[in-house]
C-alpha cells in the first residue's frame, strides 16, 4: 500500500511543479481571467489545490502531530494575485507538495492505516485511513488540474501534463 500511496503524491508532486511551469510561461492576465469556472481563473484553481492541500495536511497532522511543519500557517492567496502572491503561491504548493511525499516516505506500513479523525459528514465516518485521505488529495488535484487542462486548451497551449508519468512507478 505504501508504495501506491508514494505513488500518488509523487506523480502528485512532479505533476503540479509541470502545470505550474506552463502557467508560468502566461501573462499574469491569462493566469487572472475569469475562465467561468467555480474558481474563476487559473491561480484561483491552483490557489486551491493549495489550499486542499494544506487543510489536508491539517487532517494528517491530527494523527502525526510533529508531521508537515513546513504548512503549518501556510495559506492560499485569495482573489486576483500580483506578482509576487504568484511568486509565493508556486513556492508554497512546491513546499507543501515535498512535505507530503516526505510523510508518506515516513511512515510505516501500519501507520498509513493509522485513523485519521473527519470533521465532515456528521461524523459518520468519525475517521478513516490516513492511506484513504492521501489517496482523497491526490484525486482532488487531479480533478482541478483537468479543469486547467480545458481551459489550457481552449487557450491553444501545448501541454501533456496529464500523460503516464513512469518515473513515479513503485521502485
Amino acid at each position: 500500500m505504501k508504495e501506491i500511496v508514494l505513488m500518488y503524491s509523487r506523480s502528485t508532486k512532479q505533476t503540479n511543479a509541470t502545470v505550474l511551469a506552463l502557467l508560468d510561461g502566461l501573462s499574469s492576465e491569462a493566469r487572472e481571467e475569469d475562465r467561468k469556472s467555480y474558481y474563476k481563473s487559473l491561480s484561483g484553481l491552483i490557489s486551491h489545490i493549495l489550499d486542499a492541500t494544506v487543510y489536508f495536511h491539517g487532517l494528517f497532522r491530527s494523527a502525526f502531530p510533529a508531521a508537515l511543519s513546513a504548512t503549518v500557517g501556510m495559506a492560499a492567496p485569495e482573489g486576483r494575485l500580483a506578482d509576487g502572491q504568484w511568486t509565493k503561491l508556486k513556492a508554497d504548493l512546491v513546499a507543501a507538495d515535498r512535505a507530503t511525499v516526505d510523510l508518506i516516505q515516513s511512515l510505516s506500513e501500519a501507520e498509513l492505516s493509522h485513523p485519521v479523525e473527519l470533521d465532515w459528514y456528521d461524523g459518520k465516518p468519525a475517521a478513516v485511513p490516513l492511506y484513504f485521505l492521501a489517496q482523497q488529495l491526490a484525486e482532488h488535484g487531479t480533478h482541478h488540474r483537468g479543469q486547467i487542462s480545458q481551459i489550457l486548451d481552449e487557450l491553444g497551449v501545448e501541454h501533456d501534463f496529464s500523460g503516464i508519468g513512469l518515473e513515479c512507478l513503485p521502485r
